[in-house]
């Protein structure tokens, strides 16, 4: 399977499974009088479109290059990630915002049965956070990362709504209010989140320099290819899920050009070959003296 079908099968299982969460919350948290789990549904509904934005990056990015585009379309999916952080942010704006004219509005306690219905929530969101975090990481897709996030997000919500749902019930008449202290708190770690989600794709679209890793392990099959003495400068950029390299191999300073040329396409396509993720790879030759 492909990086871009595996990207896209983890975002349909996002999508259908935000779907049934949404309702399963939403009518718990009507029934069951607790605004904790309503918050926790319209953040789920906001999740459902920011996976169907998430798709579209996803599709769109893995383009193939054209005439306008000569290095793809990969920068796609990091304006997408700002875009579901944007989702994330107006989500937690919202919880707060109702969460605070909750806290002074007299209602009801929560029913205790919410509580079975929130933890079954934790478990199924933390699940889906580590399948989908899983596969970002194979696909080094920053959007499906930023989908994953999301479920992680959910989750932390879901949390946060049991304990106050919990305190609510423990403490009983009086401290109705805890239950919208929760999703307070739940709409200001999806704050934080939004940044730890926005930080990487924004590091991505200004070329920042993020992969000393990848940037050794290119030296080290770089100076494995016979004919290549060492390696200078090496220059990666994030596109999408590929990686576009620029890199300086300096060769015998004897050879002729076309000696060098042929050494050049040697190393690109060994490179190519041994790390699959990489895009377009430019070899520039330097003469070892």
């Amino acid at each position: 399977m492909s990086s871009e079908q595996t990207a896209i099968k983890a975002t349909y299982f996002s999508i259908i499974g935000n779907t049934c969460l949404a309702i399963i919350k939403g009518l718990a948290g009507f029934f069951g009088n607790s605004y904790a789990l309503i918050a926790d549904a319209i953040e789920s509904t906001t999740d459902i479109f920011a996976s169907f934005l998430v798709l579209f990056g996803i599709k769109y990015s893995n383009r193939p290059a054209d005439k306008n585009h000569p290095y793809g379309h990969g920068r796609a999916e990091p304006l997408i990630t700002f875009l579901v952080v944007g989702f994330l942010i107006t989500t937690a704006t919202i919880i707060a915002y109702e969460s605070i004219i909750n806290i002074g509005t007299p209602h009801q306690l929560p029913k205790p049965w919410t509580l079975i219905v929130l933890a079954a929530i934790i478990i199924w969101k933390e699940y889906s956070f580590r399948i989908v975090m899983k596969r970002s990481i194979q696909t080094n897709s920053s959007s499906l990362r930023a989908d994953a996030w999301h479920h992680r997000s959910d989750a932390i919500t879901s949390v946060a709504a049991f304990l106050g749902i919990s305190v609510a019930l423990i403490l009983g008449n009086g401290y109705e209010s805890a239950d919208d202290w929760a999703a307070l708190f739940a709409s200001g770690f999806i704050l934080y989140n939004s940044y730890l989600i926005f930080r990487p794709a924004l590091g991505e679209i200004m070329d920042e320099h993020l992969y000393d890793d990848l940037i050794e392990q290119i030296r080290m099959i770089s100076i494995q290819v016979d004919g290549i003495i060492d390696t200078e400068k090496c220059f990666i950029r994030k596109a999408g899920m590929q990686y576009h390299v620029d890199l300086h191999a300096t060769v015998d300073s004897n050879i002729t050009v076309k000696e060098g040329h042929d050494l050049a396409h040697k190393l690109k396509d060994t490179l190519r070959e041994e790390i699959p993720e990489l895009g377009h790879v430019l070899i520039h030759v330097e003469p070892n003296d």
